[in-house]
């Protein structure tokens, strides 16, 4: 039941770190099975756990670099790049309208001649 034990530490651990967060130092209980080494370490953990604490209490938190504004569109750049986007637009959609003219007119090609090629010998038969 390995499990059980580390379980328990884990929990000990935990507890002594909420402790050490809050400043309280109430009496927990440790559950039974709980080695010695357990709760050395768990103290150990706590007393890293508030110097680091302090430290980050102690040390000054420097400002955020103000971050710079982009520079402001000028209209005539926004309407040139718009009607830019709207040509590339309309020449796609022509070359798919112009695409799509193409492969009906192939199919009907091809239907046709398969209509026709059946309907002739098949005719004679």
């Amino acid at each position: 039941m390995k499990w059980i034990a580390e379980r328990d530490a884990l929990i000990a651990q935990t507890l002594a770190f909420v402790q050490s967060v809050t400043g309280r130092k109430d009496d927990v209980l440790q559950p039974e099975g709980t080695p010695v080494a357990t709760t050395v370490a768990v103290e150990s953990i706590a007393v890293e756990a508030a110097a680091v604490e302090i430290e980050l209490a102690q040390a000054p938190v420097p400002p955020p670099p103000p971050t710079p504004l982009p520079p402001p569109r000028v209209i005539g750049d926004f309407r040139t790049e718009m009607q830019a986007r709207i040509a590339n637009f309309r020449k796609h959609q022509e070359r798919f309208e112009r695409e799509r003219e193409e492969y009906c007119a192939e199919t009907l090609t091809k239907l046709r001649a398969a209509i026709h090629d059946a309907s002739g010998p098949s005719a004679k038969k």
